[in-house]
């Protein structure tokens, strides 16, 4: 069977072509050559592949968001990748994703499909609303993680759904709640992230699916029979 993401890509590749050309622009830079993980980020990865993986997960993103025209969107005409010797797994500052070789260099499992899982997640504050740095970093981060999720890329060692303390503990926790809510409606988070264009407030839950965040906290616990 081929990877996951190669069908994905495939799909997306489609898409993009009955949708015109990207404007935005793709940036890689290696800084961390000579190195473990710099050498396998250009044998095993590479560029040109990076390149792809980040116009793909913009558009997918895009979709996903419902960021049909150039007003729904923030102003981004650039995005870089910096690979670097760092802690960590990635972070993304501004319009910059910064990837740690070190990462890379020590990954056990197929590298490629966690590097385009990471990048889907990373590449997901570029482009979201963040509540005017009012909404939890949870929530953010948990958005953040339901792009990868909904891209089919979540890593095997995420949590189950029904699983966490709290519904914006953030990342795996988080995102398999906004799934949940996402099926109660499916435009849930596209509309939650334009609501966070200019600020944020927990009874956007509420307004968009007729019950508090809480509650709807605690219809997810029950459902998977996780409730303490």
């Amino acid at each position: 069977m081929a990877p996951k993401h190669m069908f994905l890509f495939s799909c997306l590749v489609i898409l993009g072509t009955l949708n015109g050309i990207f404007t935005v622009e793709f940036d890689v830079i290696n800084n961390a050559e000579g190195s473990d993980g710099g050498t396998r980020f250009e044998n095993e990865i590479g560029t040109e592949y990076s390149k792809s993986t980040l116009s793909f997960s913009t558009f997918f993103i895009w979709g996903l968001f419902q960021q049909d025209t150039d007003r729904d969107r923030k102003d981004v005409q650039r995005v870089t990748l910096i690979m670097e010797i760092m802690d960590g797994v990635a972070y993304t500052a501004g319009d910059e994703i910064h990837f740690s070789a070190n990462y890379i260099g020590d990954y056990s499992g197929d590298v490629k499909t966690e590097f385009t899982g990471v990048i889907f997640h990373e590449m997901t504050p570029v482009w979201q609303w963040n509540g005017a740095g009012e909404a939890p970093g949870g929530l953010i981060e948990g958005i953040a993680d339901f792009v990868r999720l909904s891209a089919d890329l979540a890593p095997g060692n995420w949590v189950k759904p029904g699983e966490g303390d709290r519904w914006d503990q953030g990342y795996d926790v988080t995102a398999r709640f906004l799934d949940y809510c996402n099926g109660l409606s499916s435009d849930f988070v596209a509309e939650l992230n334009e609501k966070m264009r200019d600020g944020y407030s927990d009874d956007f839950f509420l307004e968009l699916l007729g019950e508090t965040v809480d509650e709807l906290w605690s219809d997810y616990k029950d459902m998977y029979g996780k409730r303490h």
